[in-house]
């Protein structure tokens, strides 16, 4: 987590309500006799304390703690990705979403102090949100099947954006997703709307006349840019391939890229093992030893195939 804690006393801060009805936390005491959620309340609005707060929580504001946001959430998937259930795997994961949770509070706390609303505002409109979207659970309506369910869903989003002066249904995409995460999202969108082909197949034959025209591009010398937009399309064609077969291609890529770190680390082991230096290596030795790494990397699942059941 990115801020540096301090021990400090407790007193009450200004409060600026956000709506008429709210009761601020009393932060007046020891913190520990307060509830986990209301300590934790009271310790951002003590660090945002213009007076005796920390100097660098007071100079947030909350543009610049959104890259902090995103790498709390960055963080938090890959502790996931490694959960293998033990004890350190459950006090990390425990303590990442502590992390993210912070940043809720944090930009909570900000508009607060302008009047906006407050964290109380935040959990009851998601509250409200989730209720309204889910009548099936907390109301007597019934749905004949996923689709018409799924259709309802997006039918109260298309309300919202509505709302919201919206009319397109890629307009409240967020530009700040992965690329992979996004492309699939607009993907998504658009087959709600009958937009898209009804198997894998189509998606394929995409991708190969991606790639020609990334090839194409650069047997004509196309400029870099032009050459871009074409590996683009590329890997908007991948992603679309991936969601109809069911695979998130955000998860699938991280998961390859550890692989790859994985066997690239091996791959080092293996040149020291043999009194060398990875990089002197001309490519050639180098593939062996990725090749090398690679079949250790399956050899336990070889063995368990292979193995005679009697």
């Amino acid at each position: 987590m990115f801020i540096r804690w301090a021990v400090f006393s407790v007193h009450r801060t200004p409060y600026t309500p956000a709506m008429v009805d709210y009761t601020p936390v009393d932060a007046q005491g020891p913190l520990d006799l307060l509830g986990p959620l209301d300590r934790l309340r009271a310790i951002m609005a003590r660090l945002r304390d213009p007076e005796s707060g920390c100097a660098w929580d007071r100079a947030q504001t909350a543009g610049t703690i959104v890259p902090f946001t995103l790498e709390e959430a960055y963080e938090l998937a890959d502790v996931i990705a490694r959960d293998q259930g033990a004890a350190a795997d459950t006090r990390e994961l425990r303590d990442e979403l502590g992390d993210l949770l912070f940043q809720v509070v944090f930009q909570a706390r900000i508009a607060e102090e302008a009047g906006r609303f407050d964290l109380d505002d935040v959990a009851r409109a998601i509250g409200d949100k989730l209720v309204r979207r889910h009548p099936h659970v907390f109301a007597d309506v019934e749905h004949a099947s996923d689709a018409e369910r799924e259709a309802a869903w997006e039918a109260d989003k298309a309300r919202e954006r509505a709302d919201r002066a919206q009319t397109s249904a890629m307009d409240d995409i967020p530009l700040a997703l992965p690329a992979l995460s996004r492309a699939v999202k607009s993907q998504r969108r658009a087959a709600r709307l009958g937009f898209d082909w009804d198997d894998p197949a189509p998606v394929v034959a995409k991708i190969h006349e991606e790639l020609a025209e990334v090839q194409e591009a650069v047997d004509q010398g196309e400029a870099e840019a032009r050459i871009a937009e074409e590996v683009g399309d590329v890997l908007f064609a991948v992603s679309n391939w991936a969601r109809h077969l069911g695979v998130d291609p955000e998860g699938a890529l991280r998961g390859s890229t550890r692989k790859f770190e994985a066997r690239f680390r091996h791959m080092e082991a293996l040149a020291a093992e043999r009194g060398e230096t990875l990089g002197a290596l001309d490519f050639a030795a180098q593939e062996a030893l990725y090749q090398e790494a690679r079949r250790r990397e399956r050899q336990p699942y070889d063995e368990f195939e292979t193995k005679d059941p009697t």
